[in-house]
């Protein structure tokens, strides 16, 4: 199964398929840069994200139901003027509480944002 689905890390990996619902398929799987996320898994019913900002170096698996979701943000620092994804960061915002993950690389965040984008608004 994970042969073919987008990641970075083969233990992140191995650790969504462990979660899974049944009949439930990996989208993709991505490593998250900076303080607090881990990783971003996506599947067909949900955002899994990896919180290690709690604590005496504890961490939370966070399972988001796309129907949580209010919206999902592109985070630049940068005007619209320039490139939509230039700085690699979304945020996913689910009521009052906003995730924001920053990825390696704008193709991963446009990857995240725009299967995030196509769920929530089905």
């Amino acid at each position: 199964m994970g042969d073919d689905v987008e990641h970075d890390r083969s233990g992140q990996l191995k650790q969504i398929e462990s979660g899974l619902l049944p009949g439930e398929q990996i989208i993709a799987v991505y490593d998250a840069i900076g303080t607090g996320t881990g990783f971003v898994g996506l599947t067909d019913r949900r955002v899994i994200i990896q919180d290690k900002s709690f604590a005496g170096k504890k961490y939370a698996i966070t399972s988001i139901p796309y129907s949580k979701i209010t919206s999902v943000s592109v985070v630049s620092n940068r005007s619209w003027a320039g490139p939509y994804f230039s700085s690699g960061s979304i945020a996913i915002n689910v009521g009052t509480i906003s995730y924001e993950v920053e990825f390696r690389g704008a193709d991963k965040s446009h990857h995240v944002h725009n299967v995030i984008l196509d769920f929530i608004s089905r």
